[in-house]
C-alpha cells in the first residue's frame, strides 16, 4: 500500500451522494458516511454501472471488460469498479481512454492505494473523476473491508456486470448484494460456461441475466440527463 497526500473532501452521507434517502433494503448495508475525492459533481447525476471480475483475468476477460466499458461510455454511463488488480483496473482504464467517466470505490481509506501498483491510476481518477471510500483516513485495512466495498459498489450502481470471476471472492459477493437490492445483475456467457463454477447458475436462478449482447445492459439502466433523485431503484 502507498499513501496519497491529496486533500480529502468532507465526508458525505448516502443521501448526499445520491440525492435521496435510502430505502429500507438499502439502509441495512449503507455506509454511515463516505469520503470522496475528485471533481465529479455530487449528488451523482449520471447513470452508473459496476464492471467487475477477477484479479487475474484472461485475455477474453480483458476484452470483455473493455467492450462493456465502451458500451457504457458511448451511452453516457459512468463505469464503476473497485480499483483492484485485473478486471477492475482494466474497466477504469478503458473508461478513461474512451474519455468517459469512472468512479473507483476503495477497500482502503483514500490516503492509501491497494494494490500499490494502482496508485498512479487512483491518482488520475481522484484528479479527474471520483474516488470513494467508506473508511476514514488512518483506519487499519482488514479483509472484510473489501466485502463492504463490494456492497457499496452494488448500492451506488444502477446495475452490475460480472465479466469474469473465479470460484470465490468479492465478485460473487457483489452479485448477491445486487440481487438483494433488486438491482439488475448481468453475467457474461463465458462466466457461466467456466468448468467447476456453480455460483453463476445460482445467481441466474435468483434473477441474474446472461449477457450475450452488450447493448442489453441499456434496457435496464436509466438514460443520462434525468439527474437525482435516483428513481431507478427497486423499492423494498
Amino acid at each position: 500500500m502507498v499513501g496519497h497526500k491529496q486533500a480529502l473532501r468532507t465526508a458525505l452521507s448516502f443521501e448526499d451522494l445520491l440525492g435521496r434517502r435510502p430505502n429500507d433494503v438499502e439502509e441495512k448495508h449503507a455506509p454511515p458516511e463516505l469520503y470522496a475525492q475528485g471533481p465529479m459533481p455530487v449528488p451523482l447525476e449520471l447513470p452508473r454501472v459496476s464492471v467487475i471480475g477477477t484479479r487475474r483475468p484472461t485475455e477474453e476477460g480483458i476484452r470483455s471488460a473493455r467492450a462493456v466499458s465502451k458500451v457504457l461510455v458511448d451511452n453516457g454511463i459512468v463505469v464503476v469498479s473497485g480499483l483492484a488488480a485485473g478486471t477492475d483496473a482494466e474497466a477504469h482504464r478503458a473508461a478513461i481512454a474512451l474519455r468517459g467517466r469512472t468512479i473507483a470505490v476503495l477497500g482502503t481509506p483514500l490516503d492509501l492505494a491497494y494494490p500499490a501498483r494502482n496508485a498512479p491510476l487512483q491518482k488520475i481518477i481522484a484528479e479527474n473523476h471520483l474516488v470513494l471510500s467508506q473508511f476514514a483516513p488512518g483506519l487499519p485495512v482488514a479483509r472484510r473491508n473489501f466485502v463492504m466495498r463490494n456492497r457499496t459498489m452494488a448500492l451506488i450502481s444502477h446495475a452490475t456486470v460480472i465479466v469474469e470471476a473465479g470460484t470465490s471472492g468479492g465478485t460473487q459477493q457483489q452479485g448477491w448484494e445486487a440481487i438483494r437490492l433488486g438491482r439488475p445483475l448481468f453475467i457474461m456467457d463465458s462466466v457461466e460456461d467456466k468448468p467447476g463454477s456453480e455460483w453463476p447458475a445460482k445467481l441466474l436462478h435468483y434473477g441474474a441475466m446472461k449477457l450475450s449482447h452488450m447493448d442489453d445492459i441499456l434496457e435496464f439502466v436509466p438514460p443520462p440527463g434525468l439527474g437525482p433523485p435516483d428513481m431507478f431503484t427497486v423499492a423494498a
